[in-house]
């Protein structure tokens, strides 16, 4: 790890329907670190990575993408990016491959896939214990299996950083162990993470530091609470927020 940051939020505020989410938050992200974001439901959290991604525009502050400006970046194919509360189907009809295929967009030309997009995509389906079923319809898969091609997805750019809303939420153990190990591997070829988490679970020995936010602001930001490793934050209801009736659809592209 260096001192270098691929992600770099300063003083950024947010609003959602006009109601302040995002109250001036600085976060930072260096390259090869692995970071938890953790907080009550509606802390603020999922907003935060979605200003990181453009899905939510700022209303002050500034946010960097490996050095540049987000308004400028371009470059995403350097960025995986895995959303909370999606299904891989969306009741559009498509393949395990097509569904992950998509994922190397971001580096084609002209949307064709080469010889290496489809090694990629193999690839990063065999991470996830996937490679089995690369032709099956995504409407044939449980909820963690949908879970494990949304993040062979983002595998597949062979992105430099991964962004993750939740990546274990209504996902059974074995898959939660399967992410686990597949984040591992991940980390351990020098990617960067950051992870929206309910609670840290089965990641925590991976996760380098905790940034705790409440109702908008950075509550702690340090070494994970050790007393969070296996429960839900002070404050979270115990009614899991991403049940499968809110499931909504996924789109193709980073940033759709």
């Amino acid at each position: 790890m260096n001192d270098e940051h691929v992600i770099s939020l300063r003083g950024v505020t947010a609003e959602l329907g006009s109601r302040p989410v995002l109250r001036g938050i600085d976060l930072g992200v260096r390259r090869g670190e692995v970071v938890a974001l953790l907080g009550a439901n509606g802390s603020g959290k999922s907003t935060a990575v979605r200003t990181i991604i453009g899905q939510v525009p700022v209303t002050g502050g500034e946010i960097e993408l490996f050095g540049t400006p987000r308004r400028r970046f371009r470059d995403w194919a350097r960025v995986g990016y895995v959303p909370q509360r999606t299904t891989a189907a969306g009741g559009v009809p498509a393949t395990v491959t097509e569904v992950v295929s998509s994922g190397r967009l971001s580096r084609t030309r002209l949307g064709m896939l080469r010889r290496a997009d489809r090694e990629a995509v193999r690839h990063a389906l065999d991470l996830v214990g996937m490679g089995d079923r690369a032709k099956d319809s995504v409407d044939a898969l449980s909820g963690g299996q949908h879970q494990r091609v949304l993040i062979a997805r983002a595998l597949a750019s062979a992105p430099e950083l991964l962004i993750m809303d939740e990546p274990m939420a209504g996902v059974d153990l074995a898959s939660q162990e399967v992410l686990a190990a597949t984040l591992r591997e991940q980390v351990a070829a020098g990617v960067s993470v950051l992870l929206v988490l309910h609670e840290l679970g089965p990641l925590e020995p991976l996760i380098d530091r905790a940034v705790v936010l409440r109702d908008g602001c950075v509550l702690h930001d340090g070494p994970p609470p050790r007393a969070l490793g296996q429960h839900a934050l002070p404050g979270h209801d115990h009614v899991h927020p991403h049940a499968a009736h809110d499931a909504e659809p996924i789109r193709t592209g980073l940033l759709s």
